[in-house]
């Protein structure tokens, strides 16, 4: 008869001899590495960096320790008070030779949490490996990409021969005035003597790279009529709101001719010059809303039109001033440039994508060496920081690393998948291996 003591030992001793595996799983669930590149991806978005108040300091403070672990330089700027420029640096073997320049922006546009399936700032990691933030395609995604590729290039023990600098940059959501523009105006960025430029580019809905080779450029136009004012019952000529009205409709009809281009298939959306009214202002107010029977002594509009840089513009303005707000209407108009449309030689600004253009080879043999596919290069329908250094005569590509995956830039619900994520540090690897090893292209 086995008494209770022998019992007792004979239990322990068979839980010895369980598998590790097994004893381990029934003690002691497996943890989660905190650090990896996902959890560094969320780290980043969880930063509110919207506008009209984005938190620069904080994202900062946080890419500069990343940099920092990597045993990379840092340094930060300011041109403009409490908007900081990152700027980080990968030295290279041959220093003599122009660098590359990988951007970014800190900054995103806000969004509304109400129309949010997650809070728009906590980086929610859904079971599907959906990543939901603002900023998670536009554009926190790249920044972090950029940094993983070198931990993984250095892991590799890989030295670039030219220099690689990476920028953050503020304000790009809101024209980058005192953001990019300053910084690419700035002795730091002339010493820096940069040769290539990746900025961001959009996401692609199938398994092809998009690359953009030129940017639209925004104009702002604000229109203004004037009138006599007059009973809600009377019928004349002149009146502000009239004129207004008549000017609508005129810019409507360019708006249609060049949008029944794009619908013919004759140029994509981003070849064409677009306009779109953004606001209307007229009318008296009044405790209850408006005044109903008294016209307007003054009306306003404001549309947002984007040239492609094919576009001549004095033709444009010539049109404004004699179709769209013709001073014998009693109108006057103002037209707010934001960013140049040629470069330092009057140029339009654009990078060639042909043999004319040797970063371009070596772009491509890096897309295809990660195993990726690239999409006919195109011009990008918005508007980003790629422009500022396109205008001093750099080569300057718009590229971010997402297939597969709806556009989403400004949208409610903006979200990466984790797996598109990790892939695009890949693709870099790939992009900063051949571009900081080629040594052919020795000036811009």
């Amino acid at each position: 008869m086995v008494n209770a003591l022998t019992l007792a030992l004979l239990l322990t001793l068979a839980l010895l001899l369980l598998p590790s595996s097994r004893l381990s799983l029934a003690t002691s669930p497996p943890q989660q590495d905190p650090e990896t590149p996902i959890t560094r991806y969320q780290q980043y978005l969880r930063f509110n960096t919207a506008h009209p108040n984005p938190n620069y300091t904080a994202p900062v403070s946080f890419l500069t320790s990343l940099a920092q672990s990597l045993g990379l330089k840092t340094q930060t700027l300011e041109f403009i008070s409490n908007k900081p420029t990152l700027l980080i640096t990968w030295q290279g073997s041959n220093p003599s030779l122009p660098s590359l320049l990988f951007n970014s922006h800190l900054d995103s546009v806000p969004a509304e949490p109400s129309k949010w399936t997650h809070p728009p700032f906590s980086a929610t990691l859904t079971p599907e490996g959906k990543i939901f933030a603002r900023g998670a395609q536009d554009d926190k995604c790249i920044a972090i990409q950029y940094l993983e590729a070198i931990r993984n290039l250095k892991a590799r023990n890989f030295v670039p021969t030219r220099t690689l600098h990476i920028s953050f940059v503020p304000d790009e959501e809101i024209g980058g005035i005192d953001g990019a523009d300053k910084f690419v105006k700035s002795k730091e960025f002339k010493d820096l003597d940069v040769g290539f430029v990746l900025d961001e580019g959009l996401a692609s809905v199938n398994d092809e790279f998009r690359v953009f080779y030129a940017d639209r450029s925004p104009w702002n136009l604000i229109i203004k009529a004037k009138g006599v004012p007059g009973h809600g019952s009377r019928m004349y000529d002149n009146g502000a709101m009239e004129n207004l009205m008549d000017s609508i409709e005129v810019i409507n009809r360019f708006r249609d001719s060049q949008f029944d281009i794009v619908k013919a298939g004759k140029a994509a959306n981003s070849e064409v010059i677009s306009v779109n009214p953004v606001f209307l202002k007229a009318g008296i107010p009044s405790p209850t809303g408006f005044v109903m029977n008294m016209q307007p002594s003054e009306a306003e509009a404001g549309f947002d039109l984007r040239l492609p840089p094919t576009a001549d513009p004095d033709p444009m303005k010539k049109r404004i001033a004699e179709e769209w707000a013709p001073a014998v209407r009693n109108m006057t108009y103002e037209i707010i440039e934001k960013g140049p449309l040629r470069d330092y030689m009057g140029r339009p600004l654009m990078t060639a994508t042909d043999d004319s253009n040797p970063w371009w080879s070596v772009f491509k043999q890096a897309i295809a060496a990660a195993g990726g596919k690239l999409a006919k290069p195109e011009i990008l329908r918005s508007t980003t920081d790629a422009r500022f250094m396109r205008q001093l005569g750099i080569p300057t590509f718009g590229f971010s690393p997402m297939t597969n995956t709806p556009v989403l830039s400004h949208d409610h619900n903006e979200f990466l998948k984790d797996t598109i994520f990790l892939k695009g540090i890949e693709v870099y690897e790939h992009i900063i291996h051949a571009l900081s090893s080629f040594e052919e292209a020795n000036s811009i």
